[in-house]
């Protein structure tokens, strides 16, 4: 399912980077940011209310969706007002209209059945990704159709709300429940939700502070190169491993009460992620240049020295993930918001406080200094927090691909001082050599280590039975 949709969403930044320009993937861009931060000051996280309870009632579901009918209502007005301050911070008038338009994205985001969260609690991810695959193909079609159309940053306003709105409909035929208002159940579902509250504000400003800063620093063009960069970035890792952290959550929920299963699974969990996340983020490092042109054009190359870092700070976090899911299923949810909040604090200090005036390539580097920081503060988060599990665990876990990934660097490094094919060829070459180096330094390692038990096994036997 999330292959899929980002294969779509490749697919939409593919065919619009050839039809508009930068600074217009800019306008939606700080409207996005604008819609972003409006979202998470008031999201009560009610979805993580629901599955985080083993065995919600009818109440729990009217309540969870009365709570979003109300936050959301109270959203579109403050984001309607506050669209002409958004414009005069961002320097750009354009902007006004667009993110009031874009409002209306929460009114359908209010009236959505909550009761397909259901198909995410109950692991029926068919369902799950027939409602996610309608409603994404359905905003790809308006939003190409109207690009084509018009040349304009509006098809991809158009494709949002056409997105949302599918949405709606597809969640009342889908499930046959229906959501009534009710608030029987605040008080339970607020004790969960003012902490997933908290850390969403957190995690929100950890991965978007950067572009307010790097948006009122720079022009439309830069702002739209900056953006964009950080999809393709994420794509390798970040994006490629979110399906699994989807299945984690209900996962860790169900063997939560046995501290040893939770364990095996998380480490299982673990390996799998740092196998995939490490060497596509160094892969995409290397051959980012390559990259920007094939996939979006010379136009866009401005956007390479940003793919480089970022998809490595992409590959943190993509490591990072499962473990803020652990932490929730400890009922550990205010250190989790800590952990968010921690980075968020340094980087406003180092960007805005100690570096006030750097440019957009210097908030890239301070974000991946920050991430570091947090690697380490995660490892000793899940150490403290999950007993059962030991420093020379994660080692073991971790040791083999990052060995793999250094000796493709070395071949790629090496591919980029004596490889001058054409851009296509070139990636084609470098690919091949960085994915056959990778894997045969990693399946080397572990033969002989003594074929443990571990990622290695686990996706082998995945693709045996494929």
């Amino acid at each position: 399912m999330r292959w899929i949709d980002r294969l779509i969403g490749l697919a939409s930044t593919l065919i619009l980077a050839r039809i508009l320009v930068p600074a217009d993937f800019g306008i939606i861009a700080m409207a996005s940011v604008v819609i972003g931060l409006a979202d998470v000051l008031l999201e009560m996280g009610v979805h993580i209310a629901l599955l985080q309870n083993k065995s919600p009632t009818p109440a729990h579901y009217d309540t969870a969706w009365t709570v979003r009918l109300i936050q959301t209502s109270i959203m579109t007005v403050i984001v309607v007002l506050a669209a002409p301050l958004a414009a005069i911070y961002f320097n750009e008038p354009r902007l006004t209209p667009v993110i009031q338009v874009l409002a209306l994205t929460f009114v359908f985001e209010g009236l959505e059945n909550i009761w397909i969260i259901s198909f995410q609690k109950e692991m029926k991810f068919t369902k799950d990704f027939r409602f996610m695959f309608i409603k994404r193909v359905m905003g790809f079609l308006v939003t190409i159709t109207l690009a084509f159309a018009t040349e304009s940053y509006w098809a991809l306003v158009a494709g949002n709300l056409a997105g949302r709105s599918t949405g709606v409909a597809l969640s009342y035929i889908m499930h046959t429940n229906r959501p009534r208002l009710c608030l029987s159940k605040f008080r339970e579902i607020f004790s969960v939700s003012q902490w997933v509250l908290v850390q969403s504000i957190g995690r929100f400003l950890n991965t978007r502070l950067h572009t307010f800063v790097v948006g009122g620093r720079t022009d439309a063009a830069t702002m739209g190169a900056y953006s964009l960069a950080g999809q393709i970035a994420a794509m390798p890792s970040t994006e490629l491993l979110a399906p699994l952290n989807r299945v984690l959550f209900p996962m860790f929920v169900k063997v939560k009460d046995d501290l040893e299963e939770l364990k095996r699974v998380f480490m299982l969990a673990q390996g799998v992620q740092t196998l995939i996340a490490i060497p596509a983020a160094v892969g995409l490092c290397l051959i980012s240049r390559e990259t920007i042109i094939i996939l979006l054009g010379e136009k866009w190359l401005p956007a390479a020295p940003f793919v480089e870092v970022i998809s490595l700070l992409s590959g943190l976090a993509a490591i990072v993930a499962s473990g803020s899911y652990l932490m929730i299923t400890l009922g550990k949810i205010r250190v989790s918001a800590m952990y968010s909040w921690i980075q968020v604090v340094l980087f406003a200090v180092i960007a805005i406080g100690i570096v006030p005036d750097g440019d957009a390539m210097d908030v890239v580097w301070q974000r991946f200094g920050i991430a570091c920081f947090g690697f380490l503060f995660y490892v000793t988060l899940i150490l403290r927090y999950l007993p059962t599990l030991k420093l020379i665990d994660i080692i073991t876990s971790v040791w083999r691909p990052v060995v793999g990934a250094l000796a493709m660097a070395g071949v790629l490094n090496w591919a980029n001082d004596t490889v001058t094919l054409a851009p296509f060829a070139a990636l084609l070459v470098k690919v091949g050599l960085g994915a056959t180096t990778y894997v045969a330094t990693v399946l080397t390692l572990w033969k002989i280590t003594g074929l443990n038990e571990g990622a290695e096994a686990y996706v082998l036997r995945k693709l045996r039975k494929k």
